[in-house]
């Protein structure tokens, strides 16, 4: 079995055929431009600069385009990145295609969705069983193919329902430790927290935000949504309001982009497992490219910390 670009280790040579992920052109210090690429492979990404770029390698080097590079892995500011030392774009005789470096969850579609509709099914409360049934059916689709960010956690083709089904097993958890909170709400709640990405990303290769991602956000698309729901449907009642303050306040506080703070129970033990599982997730992801008494890259989102891998983990 080949291996992927993060099971090279620093000094090891390269040469593979990787996806762009996302190019972006910059100006050196010697006035010259260069593409700052971001190459992935279903293993995971790593970035790699093209010094002296011109515009035909802006052209052939741009996001979604494959390309076979050689190399060598590099430690530089304590992350990973290829030096490149040969690059070419793939060309049609090549037998490489854009799935085969797609970074996917490790469970199928088929068992997610069956699992996100068995939640669902359990839910007493017919307004609130509707409304989400409904916007899931609306949005099935991209639900099921979307990650859930461009970065950070659980970026990789159908990460969205991944994430959404591993915070509803931990809702069904923490509802059996703590009873008085409403199942209904809770698992409402997490299906349809990030659901509005589905409309503020761009799609599950080369992942980027919408003009509505931009001007909007999923929170605000998601309130919306509800509320159309809710039209349609012809319910009204508190329900739909409870359901839009869950979406208005899974991220906690105003500085972390939540317009409202939690109110309401459920909706406070929502942004505990949203946060859980987005750390769990970034956590495995960095601690698989270490080896045991190593520590692994910066993470951005968790305060720029690197996280030790102690010597007796497999």
């Amino acid at each position: 079995m080949n291996r992927g670009i993060l099971q090279f280790d620093v000094g090891e040579q390269v040469e593979l055929f990787l996806l762009i992920k996302s190019s972006v052109k910059g100006i050196a210090s010697n006035g010259k431009p260069f593409l700052t690429l971001i190459l992935q492979d279903q293993s995971g990404e790593i970035e790699a600069k093209l010094w002296d770029a011109s515009e035909e390698d802006v052209k052939n080097y741009a996001a979604q385009n494959i390309v076979k590079v050689s190399g060598d892995v590099q430690n530089y500011r304590g992350r990973s990145q290829l030096r490149i030392r040969q690059i070419r774009p793939a060309s049609p005789a090549d037998p490489v295609k854009i799935s085969d470096f797609l970074e996917t969850a490790p469970v199928s579609t088929e068992e997610m969705m069956s699992k996100v509709t068995q939640y669902i099914f359990e839910m007493k409360n017919p307004n609130i069983q509707r409304v989400t049934r409904h916007l899931l059916k609306k949005h099935q689709q991209a639900f099921l193919e979307f990650p859930a960010a461009t970065k950070n956690h659980h970026e990789f083709v159908s990460g969205l329902a991944y994430h959404v089904v591993s915070m509803l097993d931990l809702a069904k958890m923490i509802s059996g430790l703590y009873p008085s909170l409403d199942k209904d709400l809770l698992y409402a709640g997490v299906i349809l927290h990030d659901l509005g990405k589905v409309i503020e990303l761009s799609g599950p290769i080369s992942t980027v935000y919408t003009i509505e991602g931009n001007l909007l956000g999923h929170i605000t698309i998601m309130v919306n949504e509800i509320g159309k729901a809710a039209d349609e449907l012809g319910i009204s009642g508190e329900e739909v309001l409870i359901l839009q303050h869950l979406v208005l306040s899974h991220h906690g506080k105003a500085e972390w982009g939540s317009p409202k703070a939690p109110l309401i129970k459920e909706a406070e033990i929502l942004h505990h497992i949203d946060n859980l599982d987005a750390k769990m997730n970034m956590l495995d992801r960095a601690l698989v490219r270490v080896k045991p008494g190593e520590f692994t890259e910066r993470i951005f989102a968790l305060e720029n910390r690197s996280f030790y891998k102690p010597t007796f983990h497999k």
